[in-house]
């Protein structure tokens, strides 16, 4: 790594900077995966996120005496580095969420739970009562990747409904099992 210490200035606080994004970036999807209990990609991530981090520090402490502007781009690699691992971990959308949904108790509202039904997400009602009377609580269950399809769903029938998104730290592998029967456009490809 002596090759380092001869490159320009500039060039070192970019490979500091870059080395130190990537390095935050893992390290913060294998926060969530922790939090996940997702133990073995915690395990090849935090390998990974140490390995790298090493090798940016070991560039900051060797070069900081004759270049202080290294300090920055370490600092500079950490604090986008969140930035990148948050969006990273967004994308990826990992795990699994319960959405609740409470409506009125009418008629007009089963449209929401047939349109869901209909998508191919697994949908339970309760009758429930609330500040202004009877409601209709309904809960979903689906992967994090699929949370913006069904929120679209249910906002273009009922742009105003109140929901609530929690993630799903546990569950039963009978929830997990797929349908028994083709749900949404690819039944349509099924029927006899």
């Amino acid at each position: 790594m002596e090759w380092i210490a001869e490159l320009p200035t500039w060039i070192v606080f970019l490979l500091v900077f870059s080395v130190r994004i990537v390095d935050v970036s893992i390290g913060t999807l294998r926060t969530i995966s922790v939090v996940q209990g997702r133990m073995a990609l915690s395990v090849f991530l935090g390998f990974f996120e140490v390995l790298i981090w090493i090798a940016a520090l070991s560039q900051v402490m060797v070069g900081v005496s004759d270049n202080p502007i290294l300090m920055v781009a370490y600092a500079g690699g950490f604090a986008v580095g969140n930035a990148v691992g948050i969006r990273l971990e967004r994308a990826l959308a990992l795990g699994a969420v319960v959405v609740r949904l409470i409506t009125s108790l009418n008629e007009e509202d089963s449209d929401v739970v047939h349109a869901l039904r209909h998508a191919g997400f697994r949908v339970t009602t309760f009758e429930g009562e609330g500040h202004e009377g009877a409601v209709n609580l309904i809960y979903i269950r689906c992967q994090r990747r699929e949370l913006k399809s069904l929120l679209k769903t249910v906002k273009k029938l009922r742009p105003k409904i109140f929901y609530t998104v929690e993630p799903v730290q546990e569950q039963s592998e009978r929830m997990a099992e797929a349908l028994p029967h083709s749900t949404g456009w690819r039944s349509a490809f099924k029927m006899k």
